[in-house]
């Protein structure tokens, strides 16, 4: 049984509020709460559990922030956002079936790509575009295949609805992130509903971290609603390299391993 002292949710709490940050204008915020989970003896079951808790709230926290100043409509969105949930729900619900090396060894190269996509583009700004595909089918496509990502595996995930958003939809960067966050809140619910199912959730450690998760997400999106796409552009690409040298430094990263690194 994990000890929970009080320097222990300080740290993680500390953890949540800069992830909180991050996520709520480029997404990535895993990237700092569940190594933190694991450096501080959490077993990775049930860091991916509790991770899935705390990250609710700062995906939640920064929605009702960009939606209350009206950069997302959520009743208009709501289809869209359950289709995310349920393509969340059978992600985590399969993950035993899919070879997770697939999806470890392509991770990287995806997120160099998206970062080379909206660092090498000087087009990108908070203005809306025209749409390569309806509403409709978008939300029939691109939102449950990406809700599927974020309940079985989901590193980068923020990454890839902005990509999606900016590239399919039309979408400004400002617009795009703040109906990422609605999305990536309802897969979150997702995956978090099959988690609790399977009782591998630590609850005190998750709602400490979900109060830090909260106000971070509320600096952060704040921050990204006074500046827009001159911050979220350059942090987008910044906290994709991060997450695939990330991914790429693990011993365990199927490339590695095949290349004989």
């Amino acid at each position: 049984m994990l000890e929970i002292t009080l320097h222990l949710l300080v740290f993680l709490f500390i953890a949540a509020f800069v992830a909180g940050f991050i996520d709520s204008i480029a997404g990535g915020g895993g990237l700092i709460t569940v190594p933190a989970l694991l450096i501080a003896g959490v077993p990775p079951l049930e860091t991916l559990g509790t991770n899935k808790l705390q990250s609710l709230f700062g995906a939640g926290s920064a929605t009702l922030a960009y939606a209350a100043k009206g950069h997302v409509r959520l009743k208009e969105q709501l289809p869209m956002a359950l289709m995310s949930m349920l393509g969340a729900m059978i992600g985590a619900k399969v993950t035993t079936y899919i070879p997770g090396d697939v999806l470890k060894a392509f991770l990287p190269l995806l997120l160099i790509a998206v970062a080379l996509y909206f660092g090498l583009r000087r087009d990108m700004g908070d203005d809306d575009r025209h749409a390569r595909i309806r509403p409709f089918v978008f939300g029939l496509t691109f939102v449950p295949i990406i809700g599927f990502y974020d309940g079985m595996f989901g590193p980068g995930t923020g990454s890839f609805f902005m990509l999606a958003f900016v590239t399919m939809a039309g979408f400004g960067m400002l617009k795009a992130t703040a109906h990422t966050k609605l999305l990536n809140f309802a897969s979150n619910i997702g995956g978090f509903i099959i988690f609790s199912i399977s009782g591998v959730i630590l609850w005190k450690v998750g709602l400490t971290m979900a109060v830090g998760q909260f106000l971070g997400a509320q600096t952060g999106s704040r921050l990204a609603m006074r500046n827009g796409a001159k911050i979220i552009r350059p942090l987008l690409v910044v906290t994709c390299m991060a997450l695939a040298v990330k991914l790429l430094a693990d011993p365990a990263n199927p490339v590695r391993v095949w290349l004989g690194m």
